[in-house]
């Protein structure tokens, strides 16, 4: 949520463009791509104007949602991790767990389920880490986290396992970086924030503090000891050799090496990536693979994550959001596991530069077989207030608009000079991919000017494209059902499975005879949130699947029978064919 002034006078020149493109309807008139159906699937929000805000950092960082299947009945529910209001620190606001009924509405059973924790929430991640069939809960805070163990019959209890984190956690994510069958935790610490610390911006207005005026936090490392409790590795780890101001953090194979490492989107400063030196031990060499910086050499105020392999070589490509000023950045990666900051010739250049990004991901709204990007807005500073903004004099200063991309795939010839110019020999087929800014064909998830926060993706209603939810500063959620993919557009659901959970971490590969696509079991991305862990791919034309290969996460690879496509299938390891 900090940044430099490197982009500012060009974000001054473009935040009057941006907007009114915004607005205007830049993209032809079409069916809306997204509906909101938020009381339709029965969530009744009163219309209550939030508190003013205090000032205090916590308050501007939001909170997460979860999309998981809970009560493994094949269907999503919804983790709503909450947070209290401005001025009442000390009241409780616990968290909400609503379970999807049959007709596809949602009931509220938190206190049936037991995992109304009442702390200062921030994100979750969601993991079976018993190897139980059962997923489990881990929720950061201010202040302690908690871990809600899965009873397995709707039910979920609080314990100590071995997670003790009373630092500021933010992200956390479940990962298998041993490769030992079971689920391992990195937690994503933020700052020592003081609450007796009061900033000032603008006109020398009270405003939310630089996180620069707090201390960095070191990050949590646990080890899974293989019976669902856990040991804090942080410092033989390595982990502990560097602080950050932590408030992303993803677990995937970045190096090719088939151990997991752990990318970590820090505020204001470079951002780490902890490789896996495969004895146990990381190493922290963002640099040296491209992904500590944007390409001019600067660090930007990190925020989501989202991964995915946007031009179809087979290799995972991140996406970060950042603060007003900074651009949203795409590294896309190359040769000998580096990253490469294509944001210029991607299309997202002066797009997002008005507006302060937080969670984001990647999906194949359309089901043509190439991944878009979606993300929400809001600002952590004060700034002028947008059309549309409906908060209260207080958060009407914070509040921006989301934005939504769609992938082309097709670069233009200037993009492909620019990339041929810029590449050495080994890069001059470096396949690169194009976005187009859609916004304006979505206005139910684009047209609302709010302080948006966490996100989450998944088939919430089962019809064969990938739905959203977003979580908003005073503790509201809005569902966005995907309305885009035209029927002829074709899709496959494929869920990885290993030791009797999901395969966290595994690579997931189609073939067919008009082209490979690759997915990856990654549910711990984005911003504070947790998606559906079940790979979504959209196949356009394609109906049917010549074969499916898993490159598991201790680095097996194994080919499946093909398939039809949309259906949901279901692959366990060591029931393929080795290759």
């Amino acid at each position: 949520m900090s940044g430099n002034h490197f982009f500012t006078k060009l974000c001054t020149a473009t935040f009057t463009i941006a907007t009114i493109l915004l607005w205007t309807g830049r993209a032809e008139a079409d069916e809306p791509l997204f509906s909101e159906v938020t009381a339709a699937l029965g969530f009744s929000q009163t219309a209550t104007t939030w508190p003013p805000g205090t000032h205090a950092l916590p308050e501007i960082v939001g909170s997460g949602v979860a999309l998981l299947d809970y009560d493994s009945d094949g269907d999503l529910d919804v983790l709503h991790i909450r947070f209290p209001p401005p001025g009442k620190e000390n009241s409780a606001a616990p968290n909400r767990l609503f379970q999807q009924r049959s007709n596809g509405t949602f009931v509220d059973v938190t206190e049936a389920a037991g995992i109304g924790h009442p702390g200062y929430g921030q994100g979750v991640a969601i993991g079976d880490v018993n190897n139980d069939g059962h997923v489990d809960v881990y929720v950061t805070n201010y202040g302690p986290d908690a871990f809600y163990r899965n009873n397995g019959d709707g039910t979920f209890a609080l314990e100590d396992v071995g997670l003790s984190n009373n630092a500021w956690g933010t992200s956390a994510t479940f990962g298998d970086y041993d490769s030992d069958g079971d689920l391992d935790l990195y937690v994503a610490n933020y700052v020592q924030f003081d609450p007796e610390t009061i900033c000032r911006g603008k006109h020398s207005a009270p405003d939310y503090c630089h996180p620069s005026v707090f201390e960095p936090m070191t990050d949590r490392l646990f080890r899974n000891t293989g019976d669902g409790t856990f040991t804090d590795v942080t410092q033989q780890a390595g982990i502990a050799a560097v602080s950050g101001r932590g408030l992303g953090v993803v677990c995937l194979d970045f190096t090719g090496d088939g151990w997991a490492d752990f990318y970590v989107a820090n505020d204001g400063e470079a951002n780490h990536l902890w490789v896996n030196q495969t004895d146990g031990t990381f190493a922290e060499e963002a640099i040296l693979h491209g992904l500590a910086f944007n390409a001019y050499g600067q660090p930007e105020a990190s925020m989501g994550i989202a991964v995915g392999d946007v031009n179809k070589d087979a290799q995972p490509d991140l996406f970060i959001t950042h603060l007003f000023s900074e651009t949203n950045t795409l590294y896309i990666a190359a040769n000998d596991s580096m990253f490469i900051d294509m944001t210029e010739i991607t299309g997202f250049t002066g797009i997002g530069l008005p507006f302060t990004g937080f969670g984001c991901g990647f999906l194949d709204f359309d089901n043509d077989a190439d991944l878009d990007i979606a993300l929400v807005n809001g600002r952590v500073k004060r700034g002028a207030i947008l059309d549309g903004a409906a908060l209260g004099k207080f958060w009407n200063f914070y509040a921006e608009p989301n934005l939504l991309f769609q992938n082309s795939h097709q670069p233009s010839d200037k993009d492909r000079n620019f990339t041929r110019n810029l590449f050495a020999e080994g890069f001059q087929r470096f396949p690169t991919a194009h976005f187009s800014d859609v916004s304006a064909r979505a206005p139910d998830f684009t047209g609302r000017v709010e302080v948006s926060r966490g996100m989450a993706f998944g088939d919430i209603d089962n019809d064969g494209d990938v739905d959203m939810v977003v979580s908003s500063h005073d503790n509201r959620l809005r569902f966005f059902r995907n309305d885009a993919p035209p029927p002829e557009h074709h899709y496959l659901f494929v869920q990885a499975i290993t030791q009797n959970r999901d395969a966290y971490g595994a690579e997931v590969t189609l073939r067919a005879d008009s082209r490979t696509l690759t997915g990856y079991v990654l549910p711990g991305t984005g911003y504070l949130s947790s998606s559906d862990p079940v790979v979504h791919f959209g196949l356009g034309a394609i109906d049917k699947i010549e074969a499916i290969e898993v490159r598991w996460q201790d680095g097996k690879r194994e080919r499946f029978p093909g398939t039809t496509s949309n259906r949901r299938i279901t692959v366990y390891q060591g029931e393929g064919v080795a290759f």
